[in-house]
């Protein structure tokens, strides 16, 4: 029998390495002869970086940056090969993710998206001319601009001043100059893993929809959706590129749409492309059962997640998909209709979210060993 293991981080608790190591660990206590291929995913947030690095074969690499709120930062990205060439991926998270910073010393005004600049021209210096940047778990509500500044574009205020760092300062902008900015990106493909649809401004933009969970209030989402509008309007000027309703514009706190004003960076399914990248189809032909799973999975699961990307290339090859998560709410069958055959979850007995994820790996592996030991009996049934 062969089994892809191929599970979203379980986010809090496990990586996609730990998950899919743990549910192989399960499978092989009922299966001990079967070939069990490890296939860590993501869908362009957490994880990702590791995810394709491990599945390519590629190299982690380490460079210094600013974070959210201009202080030093070790930044992961990644240098990998698959059969289309060289790419270097990066999680824009690992500069200017929200987690950086102290719940306390988070200022969504000031954010700004400088460090996530820093680590594409790490990339450009190695030559590499293609990136993947997956674009989830953002600090940033500053449309992309400061991510424009560390590139070498220039944004200006009325006084021929650069605009200060952050969402708030894009009121003053009034200039943008792209002469300066890095030639190379021009030869660069940039792909964003991405898996939302908002616009950049709005009831259903950046600032209204993700601001409050950056901390910020009713006021400060007024100002930086009006300053992220301003913004879009002095870009179409300036750079002739209207983005603003575009799908996923509004995503990280607009840095959808900073990359595609200043780079030629395409809006892509997160999951999908992430598969594409790891060469998923070929690894999953010759499978007979396919596992996956997420931290938590409900009826949103269906909406673009990785294990409905997983079952969506499964079902190609009419493989079963049996999908284990850490929770799954009551509408979870929802993904029945969408190429999961099966939906369980790890925890058997009443238990603690604390408890949950301190005993993540052991939970997973015994759900894994129990969903086999069902297998099993369905394989003898006549």
């Amino acid at each position: 029998m062969r089994i892809i293991a191929a599970p979203d981080s379980f986010k809090g608790s496990l990586t996609s390495v730990q998950a899919a190591e743990a549910i192989e660990l399960g499978l092989k206590e009922v299966f001990p002869e079967a070939e069990v291929i490890k296939v860590p995913i993501a869908d362009g947030g957490e994880g990702t970086v590791n995810a394709i690095v491990s599945m390519t074969g590629g190299q982690l690499l380490k460079t210094q940056v600013e974070g959210p709120l201009g202080e030093k930062v070790t930044a992961l990205f990644g240098r990998c090969k698959n059969a289309e060439g060289e790419f270097a991926v990066i999680e824009m998270a690992e500069a200017s993710g929200l987690l950086l910073e102290k719940e306390e010393d988070r200022d969504v005004l000031r954010a700004s998206t400088y460090g996530t600049g820093q680590l594409i021209k790490a990339a450009l210096d190695l030559g590499i001319r293609k990136i993947v940047i997956g674009i989830g778990g953002s600090a940033t509500n500053d449309g992309g601009a400061g991510m424009a500044q560390a590139l070498g574009a220039g944004l200006f205020d009325r006084n021929g001043q650069p605009v200060a760092r952050g969402g708030a300062a894009l009121a003053t902008l009034e200039r943008i100059d792209l002469s300066t900015l890095d030639k190379r990106l021009a030869e660069t493909e940039i792909l964003i893993a991405c898996d939302v649809k908002n616009p950049l401004c709005g009831p259903e933009g950046a600032s209204a929809v993700y601001g409050p969970q950056k901390g910020a209030t009713d006021e400060q989402v007024r100002i930086l959706d009006e300053a992220l509008r301003h913004y879009s309007d002095i870009a179409k000027r300036d750079t002739h590129r209207d983005v603003a309703e575009n799908p996923g514009a509004g995503a990280a706190g607009g840095l959808g749409a900073g990359l595609m004003i200043f780079t030629s960076g395409r809006m892509c399914n997160g999951i999908e492309l992430v598969l594409k990248m790891i060469g998923f189809d070929d690894l999953v032909k010759s499978a007979d059962l396919v596992f996956t799973g997420e931290g938590f999975t409900d009826s949103q699961t269906a909406n673009g997640k990785a294990p409905v990307g997983v079952a969506k290339i499964a079902k190609k090859y009419s493989i079963p998909v049996v999908c284990l998560s850490g929770g799954i709410s009551l509408d979870a069958n929802e993904l029945l209709n969408h190429g999961i055959d099966a939906v369980n979850g790890t925890p058997c007995a009443p238990i603690s979210l604390a408890d949950c994820i301190a005993d993540a790996s052991s939970l997973l592996k015994a759900a894994a060993e129990r969903c086999a030991r069902l297998i099993k009996i369905g394989r003898a049934l006549k």
